[in-house]
């Protein structure tokens, strides 16, 4: 599972001209599922960014989770995360999840994160505008494998 964390002041998701999900300040995600990944990639990658500490604190120091602060978070599903792009100049997704496997997993993603923080998501498989407003910036790019020690 790969994630882009983006620590946003707000974020939203807009498709066919309607909003569908909007957040404050807090995280904006882009997720992405890989062949093989399963139910513990989900939480392992949800457990992290919860518990991440990527807010200032009153000192000014990045001490704080999005959890500490009461934020929100915006989800949005992004199979293009798994890009192969080696060879030649048209990338391939077939390191990806297939489709309803990734969708499984995203809403698994989606509910975790749900039952812990407010939390609003994207369509799977839609055309979605995403717009942010990144503050710091402050973005990291992250992968379940890591965390497993697998990469």
């Amino acid at each position: 599972m790969i994630v882009v964390l983006q620590r946003v002041l707000n974020s939203e998701v807009v498709i066919d001209g309607e909003s569908v999900a909007k957040g404050g300040k807090g995280l904006l995600l882009l997720a992405g599922f890989e062949r093989g990944d399963d139910e513990n990639d989900v939480s392992l990658m949800a457990e992290k960014i919860l518990k991440m500490r990527i807010f200032e604190d009153e000192g000014g120091k990045m001490n704080l989770s999005v959890s500490d602060i009461g934020g929100e978070v915006v989800i949005v599903p992004n199979f293009t995360l798994l890009a192969a792009y080696r060879k030649g100049n048209r990338p391939d997704f077939m390191n990806s999840a297939p489709p309803a496997e990734a969708n499984a997993l995203f809403e698994a993603f989606k509910s975790y994160m749900a039952q812990r923080i407010h939390c609003e998501a994207g369509v799977f498989g839609a055309d979605m505008k995403v717009s942010l407003c990144n503050d710091g910036p402050v973005t990291i790019t992250m992968d379940s494998r890591v965390l497993k020690r697998e990469r």
